[in-house]
């Protein structure tokens, strides 16, 4: 069941095509709209291609249709490259069923944009070694559709809190410090829409949380030809297996609302909370994401770049040098401080 899209004008292989959103042949310069393409009967695939599985259903083994070879791929695999003539392929029965995504995000930022922009990053870094800052070791860069789940969440909350408000004035020689006490209750009922968790167990949770956020107005209705190009790959979890952790990113949501409807007063403290979320939904999407592997000093560093937006995470190494030298610096900006304030307030000069 592979999939390859072919040019109508002269027969080579199309990708899609970041910049025009469209279906694109480099060789001729056809392009054609994705709308255009109905998702795949994958019965109908079935009649013409074939697959089978090895031991264990940890390797399909396909076959590429433009030259014949026998396509090894990782057993989440569900769009890649033909490692023998380079033609992208699309596993469509790993698309199909329970495995078929509902929506995508395409990608808008092409590979040399990608790969301009971390360079640009790194520039930027100012406690990153000098040779780093080059950019110049970028030992791959790979647009990787990840696996998510989308939540529709119901939460409520139902909070008490005490507050005060402080006041002070002056009476003669007596500076007065007046402090009133609030008994302060909060119950609320949101709705969150979209709220993302990826499932693949590949990529870590950490970095892909800081791609954040995604423009979800551009988000589709999912077609195969959206992955023409790039690698992808099918969820490892389910979106009752997710749940637990988009559920404690809910609380922290109800956390910040109730807390930031708290206004007007000195001080704060939440005493006593309930809070309880509610999955309304969950849509299986893929989401645009580069992939950077870079070398650096006999270590290889990994980047992710969100695909739509270029913001980019990852932790760089830092330079002895300047990671001291701007210790010392906040050091010394903290001591002038502290004398002037001594100065400004009378005191007497100790050092």
């Amino acid at each position: 069941m592979v999939i390859q899209y072919k040019c109508p004008g002269c027969g080579a292989d199309m990708v899609f095509n970041s910049q025009t959103g469209r279906l694109h042949c480099d060789n001729c310069g056809h392009s054609e709209e994705i709308e255009n393409y109905k998702t795949e009967d994958f019965r109908e695939f079935e009649e013409h291609f074939h697959s089978s599985t090895f031991e264990g259903d940890e390797v399909n083994q396909y076959q590429c249709n433009n030259c014949g070879a026998i396509l090894l791929t990782d057993k989440d695999t569900t769009a890649t490259t033909c490692s023998f003539c380079g033609s992208p392929v699309i596993l469509g029965d790993r698309l199909s069923g329970a495995l078929a995504p509902s929506k995508v995000i395409p990608f808008t930022i092409s590979k040399s944009e990608a790969e301009a922009a971390f360079k640009k990053w790194c520039h930027h870094g100012l406690l990153m070694p000098k040779n780093f800052k080059q950019a110049d070791r970028i030992k791959s860069l790979t647009g990787m559709y990840v696996p998510f789940w989308l939540y529709d969440l119901q939460g409520q909350g139902e909070a008490f809190a005490h507050c005060t408000r402080i006041h002070t004035h002056d009476e003669g020689d007596y500076i007065v410090t007046k402090t009133s006490h609030f008994n302060v209750y909060r119950k609320v009922d949101l709705r969150y829409n979209n709220v993302p968790a990826d499932a693949s167990e590949k990529m870590p949770d950490d970095l892909m949380d800081k791609l954040e956020p995604f423009d979800y107005r551009n988000l589709k209705k999912f077609n195969t030809p959206y992955l023409a190009g790039f690698i992808s790959e099918k969820y490892n979890y389910t979106d009752r297996q997710m749940f637990p952790r988009v559920q404690q990113r809910a609380t922290q949501y109800i956390e910040d609302y109730i807390s930031g409807s708290i206004q007007g007063y000195s001080t704060k403290n939440i005493l006593n909370r309930e809070y309880h979320t509610k999955q309304i939904n969950a849509e299986y999407a893929l989401l645009p994401v580069w992939m950077v592997y870079y070398d650096y000093d006999n270590s290889e560093y990994t980047f992710a770049m969100n695909g739509q937006t270029g913001k980019i995470a990852g932790k760089p190494p830092l330079s002895a040098g300047k990671a001291a030298g701007g210790a010392i610096g906040i050091t010394l900006l903290l001591f002038i401080i502290c004398r002037v304030v001594t100065v400004i307030m009378g005191g007497p000069l100790l050092w």
